[in-house]
């Protein structure tokens, strides 16, 4: 206890370092497999997915970050174990940062796109079965986490498939695919828009103090919705009167570029109101330590800076090391067309929307990667890279013991340091 009130501020202070980091590792990884499908579709470039990724993904982080964080902190662990020695919870969620940072920025070097979720999950698994035994671990909690590395994929590559099938047969598989294009993909981008409008209205506008009743909430975001989709109509009309004559896929193709413009922030606002958990859980139940003096707190209120550090990190880490694992996602697993990128990333969106809104804390990662499967199914076995597809899935299992690994080592550290 004695340590806590000593050494509280640097305690803090290093673990909001460590936090930073593990934010930068969450830009680097996860955020590129946000923005993959769009520049390996060609829909954006390099550079502009990078400037809507730090728009988007601050805003989601900021405005919708809360809901997950809680999952995180208070899920896979039990608190009431360290109420005895608070300060192990404060050295294990600090080593917890540091291990779960460091093996993200490795895979963002390698262009390996694994979970941020996994490592952070894996790296408090770790601390808290050396620090106070196996017993400080929920397992059923992790349990369903585990379920949902399979449940996700599954669902999000089912969306994907679907939403891919759908575009075929209302516009590709027709005789008039440019005219039909200008009339379903306003309906794309009214869905889109409803999913991301929904989750920004029920969650985000808490933070700011307006609450909504449902009704409300549906209410706006479909007025919301529409409106986008007026916007659509108007602007494809226009962009595309003159390409009558050249009524092939092509155009059709540019018009569904416009849309993954869409998909791409909703995809980087539904990423960082998920992920960002993942940075700011361990520091949020860092800092409420701390300040309450070694009182272990199921929940506390976030202090005000965690967020946007968040934020901050996740940006940096995406425009220093993102282009990797962008390469990967974009073009590796499978050929991606801005109707297929479309497709994978409505439903990743989607899928993501829903597990934040049940707070589970689910994978981006594997998420996307069954989207881009399912729309690679949707063409047939043969236009999937298995290779690409076995090594991802390699990263993925070697993801949560080597998080666990090295939380243990720099749980020993820390506690070294200060003990």
């Amino acid at each position: 206890m004695d340590i806590l009130a000593n050494y509280g501020t640097v305690l803090i202070l290093v673990a909001a370092i460590f936090g930073l980091l593990m934010a930068i590792g969450i830009g680097a990884n996860d955020v590129a497999n946000a923005m993959g499908t769009s520049v390996g579709s060609k829909a954006l470039t390099v550079k502009q997915a990078i400037i809507i990724a730090m728009i988007f993904e601050f805003a989601g982080a900021y405005l919708a970050g809360g809901e997950v964080t809680d999952t995180i902190r208070k899920g896979v662990i039990e608190p009431a174990l360290f109420a005895d020695q608070p300060e192990l919870l404060v050295y294990g969620m600090m080593s917890s940062l540091l291990a779960a940072g460091t093996w993200l920025l490795l895979a963002s070097y390698m262009g390996w796109p694994v979970s941020t979720t996994h490592s952070i999950i894996g790296a408090i698994i770790g601390f808290a079965s050396v620090s106070v035994g196996t017993d400080a671990v929920d397992w059923s909690s992790v349990q369903g986490i585990v379920g949902s590395w399979i449940i996700t994929p599954f669902i999000s590559g089912l969306l994907a498939y679907a939403i891919f099938v759908s575009a075929q047969r209302l516009i590709f598989d027709t005789e008039t695919p440019l005219l039909n294009a200008k009339r379903f993909v306003p309906i794309y981008m009214f869905i889109t828009t409803m999913v991301i409008a929904l989750v920004t209205i029920k969650k985000g506008l808490k933070h700011i103090g307006l609450h909504l009743t449902s009704t409300e909430a549906w209410l706006c975001s479909i007025a919301f919705s529409a409106f986008i989709m007026l916007l659509g109509y108007i602007y494809i009309y226009k962009r595309f009167s003159n390409t009558e004559e050249n009524p092939g896929f092509s155009s059709v193709e540019r018009i569904f570029s416009v849309l993954m413009v869409i998909t791409a922030c909703a995809m980087a606002f539904a990423h960082g109101s998920n992920d960002v958990a993942n940075a700011i859980g361990p520091l949020a139940a860092v800092v409420s330590t701390v300040e309450h003096l070694g009182q272990v707190t199921g929940q506390s209120t976030i202090a005000w800076w965690i967020l946007p550090l968040g934020g901050i990190g996740i940006v940096v880490g995406l425009a220093t090391l993102g282009h990797k694992v962008m390469a990967t996602v974009g073009t590796g697993i499978t050929e991606l067309t801005p109707s297929r990128g479309f497709a994978a990333q409505l439903a990743t969106a989607s899928t993501v929307v829903l597990a934040s809104g049940t707070g589970l804390p689910i994978s981006t990662t594997q998420t996307l990667v069954g989207a881009v499967l399912g729309v690679g199914f949707a063409r047939g076995i043969a236009a999937l890279n298995l290779g690409v597809v076995r090594n991802i899935v390699a990263s993925w299992i070697v993801t949560l013991p080597a998080g666990a690994l090295l939380a243990v080592i720099f749980f020993y550290t820390i506690r070294a340091v200060f003990g």
